[in-house]
């Protein structure tokens, strides 16, 4: 039982009591009017929702409908899929009003203490201006929070909740919808066609983003100190054109490569004036050369972001290191291995966890490259398509909806263990005050 609970069961005063059963009640008995009834109009106004839909809701939700509309006869059926988003409102709502309830009862043994304390208790208007300055942080996160729970949890939970049902393929509204369970888990990892889908682009998934990462991030580091040595001319104009490249929308940027290298593009137009046969760099057998422009195309358009921030943090770096290191007698490889790359890894590792897990759903790179392709030995994917890419495929072109939310999952869960695991085992982590 909830601490809070017990320990107003546990109360003999009347008003908590009061409260404890029906929500508000013990404030009136208080004197406190006004809160009482906005606890008890709250507390009213659930259980008509509970009488008028949020039963039908609840129960809805377990059954996804039993009543199968017929478009050809003109019958009205249930909607599976409007009943399952209804019965997590509807769970949503319950959640609120317990969070509701123990408000109520928290702010009843407070009441109740004051009044035993020989305190007068204070008018609506003033408790709420005290509210307001001790816990301003409250009122002003409430707005963002719910639009965070509105705008990402519910929608998250709606897919995770999607891939335990055979939403999909024939069973999409007007046709009922079911629970089946772990049963779409099983079908990534028994029909052959799929698994050995999955299991090639997860492989090629993990590989994409560890290169992609480990391009972009040293990529911009090398630029940044490149460009911070006296010794370079123009620096500022240096510096300026990877961020006017930056600056370029990242989809036109992707159709802009993606015409160089075609067929039809400057590249292939100059290999065929020098006799040779046009090349398919993105065609269906490209085979590692799309890979290849895509880890290319993928730094031109990331390493700007990495040189900003290394260059950022260089300016940090305390000279008199250096200085020490080279009357040590430590070469400038010497100095950047144990000087520079600590210090910047140290303060960029989240920022470093954060591109790989970018990278690892990176949906634009290879969508405006080669979007569209289908491959033999692929289950309704190609060969340089990620898991975000396939799962594109298998729920927006195929309908497939239940299998993508279930590779949906199952990509949040590989990220989240990795990007924990190693923000854990970080030193950004476990030496949070060495460099301060």
């Amino acid at each position: 039982m909830d601490l809070l609970v017990l320990r107003a069961a546990r109360t003999r005063s009347a008003p908590v009591r009061a409260s404890l059963c029906v929500m508000g009640l013990g404030q009136m008995m208080c004197r406190q009017w006004v809160k009482g009834l906005l606890y008890l109009s709250a507390l009213g106004a659930f259980l008509a929702y509970l009488i008028a839909m949020g039963g039908a809701d609840i129960a809805g939700f377990f059954t996804l409908g039993t009543h199968e509309a017929d478009p050809w006869l003109g019958t009205a059926g249930d909607d599976s899929i409007l009943m399952l988003l209804r019965g997590l409102m509807a769970f949503g709502i319950i959640i609120a009003v317990v969070l509701l309830y123990r408000s109520n009862l928290r702010d009843i043994l407070e009441l109740d203490r004051s009044i035993k304390a020989g305190l007068t208790p204070p008018p609506f208007v003033k408790s709420l201006r005290r509210f307001f300055d001790r816990r301003f942080y409250v009122a002003a996160l409430a707005l963002p929070i719910a639009g965070v729970i509105v705008f990402n949890v519910v929608p998250i939970v709606f897919m995770i909740l999607i891939a335990f049902t055979n939403y999909g393929g024939n069973n999409v509204p007007p046709a009922l919808v079911d629970w089946v369970g772990l049963e779409n888990f099983g079908r990534i990892l028994a029909l052959t066609e799929i698994k050995d889908t999955f299991f090639r682009i997860l492989i090629w998934n993990v590989i994409w983003a560890l290169c992609s990462t480990f391009l972009n991030y040293f990529g911009g580091l090398g630029l940044a100190l490149l460009l911070n040595k006296k010794c370079v001319k123009g620096r500022r104009f240096w510096r300026m054109f990877p961020i006017l490249a930056y600056a370029v929308p990242g989809f036109i940027t992707l159709l802009a490569f993606k015409f160089l290298f075609s067929y039809g593009g400057p590249i292939n137009y100059y290999i065929t004036q020098a006799g040779r046969n046009a090349v398919g760099f993105l065609d269906i057998d490209a085979g590692i050369k799309a890979r290849l422009i895509g880890l290319g195309v993928n730094a031109w358009t990331s390493i700007p972001t990495s040189m900003l921030l290394a260059t950022g943090i260089l300016s940090n770096m305390r000279e008199d290191l250096y200085e020490a290191a080279s009357i040590d007698g430590a070469s400038k490889w010497m100095q950047f291995l144990k000087i520079t790359l600590p210090f910047v890894v140290f303060s960029t590792t989240p920022v470093l966890i954060t591109n790989f897990i970018g990278n690892f759903n990176n949906f634009g790179v290879f969508y405006f490259l080669r979007g569209g392709l289908y491959m033999d030995g692929y289950f309704l994917a190609s060969d340089t398509d990620l898991l975000i890419n396939w799962l594109y495929n298998l729920s927006i072109d195929n309908n497939y909806y239940s299998i993508g939310a279930a590779v949906s999952l199952i990509i949040f869960i590989i990220t989240s263990i990795i990007s924990l695991s190693v923000y854990v085992r970080s030193n950004a982590y476990r030496k949070e005050d060495t460099f301060r």
